[in-house]
């Protein structure tokens, strides 16, 4: 019973986090990628205080000491946070350029990247990857290249976003074994991306129009379920969830992320793939499940 209950909380968190693609999306109908990050990340940073408390291990003494973290947790949120930063900032402005269902499977590529770059360190590379890596890289090229053999510049910006989120992985890993607060790594790490976009902003964006709080007033739904719901709420099921469920299981669920992406962005923008994108995107999925088996 506790594992199907540990498998529902980790689907709805692949949900949840697959229709942010939408929100992410809409939001910048309204203000820039670098603000909106900025402020789905300020918000963020807020929303992940009580989930701190909950789950970081303090009980006694004031807020700011239940909050504190230790050196180690300190040096891997703020060294986490500027890969974070750097890959949610790609993933902002490519989503700009490109749509969110392609967006999605091309992120996912991440759960591949995580043992090639996991190579360079000294871990062993899995025979299975010798099929996943080139179906993927076809399902890729059916998904983004076009016929004159280009890629638009919004689907190139997201592939790199998931090299650096493949990165984040393996430091996330590195810190969390040296001793590091797994929530108190989230919780700065939410705040140092929010410090990157702002400065981000400042040097690339000009301000709305009609006042960057009437735009960003425009953009709180967005920006309500990109914080509290993908941030907040998804992380600490993921958290929960993974409690019931083995790693690999989890791992599953969680890549379901990419189809929920499309689905969303074929309900609620009105997103269409032909068929080669289609077969592009099955490519992709089943190369990412295969590489967790």
């Amino acid at each position: 019973m506790e594992q199907v209950k540990g498998n529902l909380m980790l689907l709805l968190t692949a949900l949840i986090w697959g229709s942010a693609f939408v929100a992410q999306s809409v939001g910048m109908d309204y203000v820039g990628p670098f603000t909106f990050n900025a402020a789905r990340n300020l918000l963020a940073t807020g929303v992940l205080v009580p989930v701190v408390l909950a789950f970081g291990g303090k009980s006694q003494g004031s807020l700011w000491q239940r909050l504190k973290p230790d050196g180690v947790t300190l040096k891997g949120g703020l060294c986490c946070g500027l890969i974070m930063g750097i890959a949610s900032n790609l993933q902002q402005v490519g989503l700009s350029m490109t749509t969110a269902g392609k967006a999605g499977f091309v992120t996912a590529l991440y759960i591949i990247l995580v043992p090639i770059l996991g190579r360079f360190l000294g871990r062993t590379v899995r025979k299975i990857l010798l099929l996943c890596v080139p179906m993927s890289l076809v399902g890729f090229y059916l998904l983004c290249v076009k016929g004159d053999f280009t890629v638009s510049f919004g689907d190139f910006l997201v592939f790199c976003c998931a090299v650096f989120f493949a990165l984040h992985i393996l430091f996330v890993d590195h810190f969390l074994r040296k001793g590091a607060s797994g929530v108190r790594v989230a919780w700065i790490q939410f705040a140092m991306t929010c410090l990157l976009s702002a400065l981000g902003a400042l040097v690339w964006e000009r301000v709305p129009a009609g006042g960057l709080g009437s735009a960003l007033w425009g953009a709180r739904w967005s920006l309500l379920y990109t914080s509290v719901l993908s941030s907040g709420v998804a992380y600490t099921l993921q958290i929960i969830g993974q409690k019931y469920t083995e790693p690999t299981t989890a791992t599953l669920i969680m890549s379901l992320e990419s189809v929920f992406a499309v689905l969303s962005g074929w309900l609620f923008l009105g997103e269409v793939m032909d068929f080669r994108e289609i077969v592009g995107c099955v490519l992709v999925f089943v190369a990412v499940l295969l590489a967790q088996l």
